[in-house]
């Protein structure tokens, strides 16, 4: 099977007996290959993980594939404030549940990127002037930027992160991957 790169790749410490989580990172692949290195470790994915001895294991110098939810939308507003309210295009609808974390990034303007911020809420008014699930809240202070929101592209995606539970001690690589084929 063939992997092909998605993003960057990263890593964080294995250390016996103790939980590291990774910083968020923007999901844009289903698959994430992981690579205990030096060390086994247990993982877990997900909004804000700490990893247990229940979660899954993977080997010492050994790889796994696990799966990730990918979802993502076009930006085409941010309204500002202590929250941010995010619209996405008409005859869309966002692809977030409340509880779920997104980052933004806008092509042109930079000062509209977040990280890691958490979906508050998601406007499902139907109607004449309705939303109909295109407009949602998240948590993250924009109340700073005065600048009318025009960039050249923007988009928002669901952002995870991973912990590992050391058994030994090491390092555990992570990278996206989309998997093509057999070898």
């Amino acid at each position: 099977m063939t992997h092909i790169p998605v993003g960057i790749g990263s890593s964080i410490v294995i250390s016996t007996g103790v939980a590291t989580t990774s910083t968020a990172f923007s999901v844009q692949s289903t698959v994430l290959r992981v690579v205990a290195v030096g060390g086994a470790a247990h993982v877990a994915i997900g909004t804000e993980p700490s990893a247990t001895t229940t979660d899954y294991y993977v080997p010492a110098n050994q790889s796994a594939t696990l799966a990730l939810r990918r979802a993502s939308n076009r930006v085409v507003g941010v309204t500002t404030g202590t929250t941010s309210i995010i619209d996405v295009p008409e005859g869309t609808q966002v692809p977030f549940s409340v509880g779920d974390y997104v980052s933004l990034t806008a092509t042109g303007q930079s000062y509209y990127n977040f990280t890691h911020a958490p979906v508050l809420s998601i406007d499902n008014t139907a109607g004449v002037d309705g939303y109909f699930s295109t407009r949602m809240t998240v948590g993250y202070n924009s109340s700073g930027i005065v600048t009318a929101f025009n960039p050249t592209y923007a988009d928002i995606r669901l952002s995870q992160k991973i912990s590992a539970y050391g058994v030994g001690s090491g390092k555990l690589y992570l990278q996206q991957v989309q998997i093509t084929g057999q070898a």
